[in-house]
């Protein structure tokens, strides 16, 4: 009996207990979805009072006093920088305010944000950048756009923008060069009489330059500057923003200058090979130029088609003279030892000089100047060859000594004896030296001047 009673009631308290739920949950719900809608009415009802008499197509205060627009633009990212096309990409977020009277109102809501359906209903200034390729305004999801109007009639209106921009590069230093990449803009048609940009304290910000694609640049500053143009249509104002870019020589120091530097000191080889092997120092010296014939080839890849010299051609150029007068030191050496005539003795003896005279030394000696020479001849007798070019007691006037007992040179009254067999040993020397000092002159003009 009691356990069909307690079967019999035992439903009514699970409906009892599953209708208390079901209360609760709907409880919560009535509280969730009854939202006040005072608000999103007075929003309606503002915007439909805006636009209901509004003109899109007259700015504001026309006639009155020209609209003042004032510019912010946060930077998110700059590059890469094509030197070859000479431009740059540059992603920013540009916003602009202004005042419309237009479209003030009265309402509890301060501001009101609308999306990008309301630029095209109101008046919007025609910016554009001036030395812009390509532009882009981003639309994925949606338009990247957004519009606020305050209730005293302020508008802002904000776009992300990917802009390639030209930038005129001034090569002549590269690649130790530096660069001013501008970004200029103003309006498209309405004159300095009808709207005036400005710049506020802190209109420009830039992102965290660690996410940038410079690549080879660094970035140093930027300025913002403004200036009025005269046309034939009237004075417009100018916006200028200026990217300060400095190279990064890194790259062009591992590609060009350390490999034309190791071909210089490898031409300096055959100076210590000995002068009767022909095949290995000619084999040196047509291998190093055509080396640096192919550095000066693929250092010029990486530039536009520019008539004058940059720093990187004159130090290319100055290390192939180096290693191709390397080349022509061994040629000028092979020839003149080559074609040295042997000495012709005569079979009757050499007269004697006279008693008590001065015995003058042979050598061989290079002409200074016509002042002063030495030594002073010595009279002979008519019955000597007067045309031998290398008589006993007689000096040669050949410019290398033909005289085995030539010294060193040395300077005597305005003439120097050189030993030309001892070209070498003077290029061991001469060359390491003036490149060392065309590299220190090079350096310090092109980095510190």
């Amino acid at each position: 009996y009691h356990s069909c009673i307690f079967l019999l009631l035992s439903p009514c308290f699970r409906c009892e207990s599953t209708e208390e739920y079901d209360y609760d949950y709907l409880s919560i719900n009535k509280t969730w979805v009854l939202t006040p809608k005072t608000q999103e009415t007075d929003a309606t009802q503002i915007l439909n009072s805006l636009l209901k008499n509004y003109d899109n197509k007259l700015r504001p205060d026309i006639g009155i006093k020209p609209t003042f627009i004032d510019v912010d633009i946060y930077v998110n990212s700059i590059g890469p920088v094509s030197v070859i096309q000479m431009e740059y990409t540059i992603d920013i977020f540009f916003a602009q305010t202004w005042y419309d009277r237009r479209l003030r109102f009265n309402s509890t809501l301060k501001a009101l944000t609308l999306n990008t359906n309301m630029v095209s209903r109101i008046w919007i200034p025609d910016t554009f950048f001036r030395n812009s390729k390509r532009a882009d305004s981003h639309w994925i999801t949606t338009p990247n756009q957004l519009l606020r109007i305050w209730n005293d009639g302020k508008v802002l209106y904000t776009l992300r923008l990917t802009i390639e921009a030209e930038c005129l590069l001034q090569l002549q230093n590269f690649p130790m060069d530096t660069h001013s990449c501008p970004l200029v803009f103003s309006s498209y048609g309405y004159p300095r009489e009808e709207i005036v940009y400005r710049w506020r304290r802190y209109s420009i910000e830039v992102s965290d330059q660690r996410t940038w694609r410079l690549y080879q640049f660094d970035f140093t500053g930027l300025r913002n500057t403004s200036e009025v143009l005269r046309t034939g249509a009237g004075e417009y104002m100018v916006m200028t923003v200026s990217f300060d870019l400095s190279r990064r020589m890194g790259y062009f120091a591992i590609q060009t200058y350390i490999p034309c530097i190791l071909t210089v000191v490898l031409s300096w080889v055959s100076f210590w090979i000995k002068r009767d092997s022909t095949p290995a120092r000619t084999s040196l010296g047509i291998t190093t130029v055509l080396t640096m014939t192919t550095l000066s080839t693929i250092s010029r890849k990486h530039l536009p088609r520019v008539s004058y010299i940059t720093a990187m051609d004159l130090f290319v150029s100055v290390c192939f003279i180096f290693v191709f007068a390397a080349l022509m030191e061994y040629a000028t050496l092979n020839y003149l030892v080559g074609n040295k005539k042997p000495l012709k003795h005569n079979n009757r003896k050499a007269r004697l000089p006279p008693a008590g005279a001065q015995v003058m030394p042979s050598f061989t000696t290079i002409n200074i100047n016509n002042i002063m020479h030495w030594p002073p001849e010595i009279e002979e007798d008519d019955d000597e060859d007067p045309g031998s070019p290398c008589l006993e007691g007689k000096e040669c006037e050949r410019f290398f000594c033909c005289i085995e007992d030539c010294q060193t040179g040395m300077w005597r009254e305005g003439r120097v004896r050189i030993h030309i067999s001892r070209l070498d040993s003077y290029s061991r020397v001469f060359f390491p030296t003036a490149f060392l000092l065309f590299n220190i002159v090079y350096w310090i003009a092109y980095l510190y001047l």
